[in-house]
């Protein structure tokens, strides 16, 4: 096995969102395991393989990586987002409705306030 160094695992994230824009979220996900066991602490790896196992309907191990994403910090409209969608996917609308709300409050993203209802009757 080649030696392994920060260059190689700059890499193999790069490749990872290559191969998950390719729609091969199983392929990202073996590349972002390797980078994570390495850097653990790596909140845009994390979020990467949370997004990827979002898309292999891998809707728990996404729910973990996004929630510790969030432990690490909170303020990521896009992880709430992200999350939230997870809810919503596996059936858990009202995890989902919170985590749509949190994400709009953090960003006026036209899409958050839609998915959070909050441009219409509530």
């Amino acid at each position: 096995m080649p030696e392994r160094n920060p260059e190689t695992h700059v890499i193999d994230f790069r490749a990872a969102e290559q191969l998950l824009a390719a729609r091969d979220p199983q392929g990202a996900v073996k590349l972002l395991d390797s980078v994570i066991a390495v850097h653990p602490e790596n909140t845009a790896a994390r979020l990467l393989r949370a997004r990827a196992f979002f898309a292999a309907a891998q809707l728990r191990p996404a729910e973990l990586e996004f929630e510790l994403v969030l432990e690490r910090e909170p303020d990521n409209a896009f992880a709430h987002f992200a999350l939230a969608r997870t809810f919503q996917r596996a059936g858990r609308p009202e995890r989902a409705t919170r985590h749509f709300r949190l994400a709009a409050a953090l960003d006026p993203n036209p899409e958050y306030l839609t998915a959070a209802r909050f441009d219409s009757r509530d």
